[in-house]
């Protein structure tokens, strides 16, 4: 698996939801096994196959969750510099085809909400603004075609 970067908010918001999965689920799961088999013949007990189910898909989720923490590393925000599009920039664009402005702040892949503004630096439109710099013009290449913004602010 490959470093990712996270704010100290995000990845202490992965940590909390390992410690659930670990001391609330598992538990939880390990209790209706328990209750399954105790209602006798395994074989024919379809609330104990669906118990030993979800005990492995959480176990699989616990797994991958601590190796994305095992993987993850803290963005130091005060090195960001704001003159140059980064990671956790946030970018005022205005779309040149329909004059319409919009911001988005770029975060790794885990803090996503597009509601929010927030755009995974994955993304196509993130991809094209990493290195700008204010008062550059982008032509993007997204999946509907090609989209062309004007950079009119970068902020951290």
């Amino acid at each position: 698996m490959r470093t990712q970067y996270y704010t100290e908010e995000a990845l202490e918001k992965l940590k909390k939801e390992l410690n659930h999965l670990i001391k609330v689920e598992r538990p939880a799961i390990s209790q209706q096994i328990a209750e399954a088999r105790d209602k006798g013949d395994l074989s024919e007990n379809a609330e104990y196959d669906a118990a030993k189910t979800a005990q492995g898909m959480l176990e699989l989720k616990i797994s991958q969750l601590e190796e994305t923490i095992r993987n993850a590393r803290i963005f130091d925000e005060s090195k960001i510099d704001t003159s140059k599009i980064t990671l956790l920039s946030t970018v005022e664009l205005k779309n040149l085809k329909n004059k319409a402005k919009i911001k988005y702040t770029l975060v790794s892949e885990n803090e996503t909400d597009v509601k929010k503004g927030k755009i995974s630096i994955a993304s196509p439109v993130a991809k094209g603004l990493i290195g700008k710099a204010k008062g550059d013009i982008v032509e993007i290449n997204v999946p509907a075609g090609t989209l062309t913004f004007e950079i009119i602010n970068v902020t951290r």
